[in-house]
């Protein structure tokens, strides 16, 4: 049974503007993890401020544990409707010490059960000791940790996480994601985040909702995702991805292309005569000289730090006006500019597109 429901939701700003969020609906479970995901001006935020009740829907319902907090003519407001919010800058108050900080949402509750409360929660984030320290003393990891608690402290129905790990450096960031996914869990807490970006969607979610322009495109568990967009948008923006035209075989399980012929993961039931590839970089796999289905040129290599990105112009494509064609090489493989490469493409990271 659902815990959120967000049934048609639509936002407009002005009369004559395009919906910032179109038609929206959603259905989330009690304890599990999403995340709304995608470029600046997608609609995301405004959802997010939608659910919170900081935005006002244009149509539209929301429930949440049971409770319309909106429908056409009637809204609860934000107070009432059981949720912690998480800002992106933390909003921490800096002359408070950490234990009034997360005390400052149990405003209704005596005063030693805010104490007690709040030092539970310290405890879940693992940051008890810290208690008598003031924000201006903590990393921005610790921070978090705190806004977190903060929001956790009043036993919310939902947190609301916009774009939480931000501010924060590419080695934080990792431990961060696992931290914040990891005392969610153990509130056992419905959570929603909104972020921009796909390393942090796919390692926080259960599942991920990607939009465009108010719309949503594809809402998947992040493995599913990434191994089958359901179109070119979700495929470029989730990874780098390789981006085909063909036409099905009759077999239909393999496509011809101008590269060649590529196999899909399993038949396609429906008869197609055109179609568009999705092919993951990592689907193409060096092989030794010769011996690969596909052999090209290397036109520019970008060292990654994990993997070299080549981008090789194979011998059979009839135009130089085509893409060249993305693939991840390990670090310790020798490639330079002009050398000839082999490789296979592995039907599992192959998906069609729409």
């Amino acid at each position: 049974m659902s815990f959120i429901e967000m049934k048609n939701i639509s936002k407009r700003f002005g009369r004559h503007d395009s919906p910032a969020v179109d038609k929206m609906s959603l259905d989330i479970s009690k304890g599990e993890i999403i995340t709304l995901l995608g470029p600046s001006g997608c609609g995301k935020t405004t959802t997010l401020r939608m659910i919170a009740g900081f935005e006002q829907p244009t149509a539209g319902t929301i429930e949440i544990g049971g409770t319309k907090v909106f429908d056409e003519g009637e809204s609860l407001p934000p107070e009432k409707r059981g949720i912690g919010m998480v800002f992106q800058d933390y909003a921490l108050f800096p002359h408070m010490n950490i234990l009034k900080n997360v005390m400052f949402g149990l405003t209704k509750w005596p005063t030693r059960e805010k104490k007690n409360r709040a030092r539970e929660v310290l405890e879940l984030v693992g940051l008890e000791e810290y208690a008598n320290r003031y924000p201006t003393e903590l990393s921005g990891g610790q921070q978090q940790r705190i806004a977190l608690a903060r929001a956790l402290a009043p036993k919310p129905h939902v947190v609301l996480m916009d774009e939480p790990f931000s501010n924060l450096d590419a080695g934080l960031r990792e431990k961060m994601r696992f931290d914040v996914t990891n005392i969610l869990r153990k509130a056992n807490t419905t959570a929603i985040m909104v972020t921009h970006d796909q390393k942090d969607a796919f390692a926080v979610s259960n599942r991920v909702v990607v939009m465009n322009d108010g719309v949503i495109q594809q809402i998947d568990q992040p493995k599913e995702m990434y191994r089958c967009p359901k179109n070119c948008f979700v495929a470029q923006f989730v990874g780098k991805t390789n981006l085909l035209d063909g036409r099905m075989a009759e077999d239909q399980q393999s496509i011809h292309t101008h590269i060649g012929k590529v196999s899909l993961p399993e038949q396609w039931q429906e008869r197609l005569e055109t179609v568009k590839l999705s092919i993951r970089p990592e689907g193409c796999r060096l092989a030794e000289q010769g011996s690969g289905a596909y052999c090209g040129q290397v036109e520019r290599v970008t060292y990654g730090g994990e993997y070299q990105e080549l981008y090789v112009r194979l011998h059979n494509e009839p135009e130089l006006s085509n893409e060249p064609m993305l693939l991840y090489a390990p670090v310790e493989q020798d490639v330079e500019v002009g050398h000839v490469v082999s490789f296979d493409i592995k039907p599992e990271l192959v998906a069609l597109v729409d």
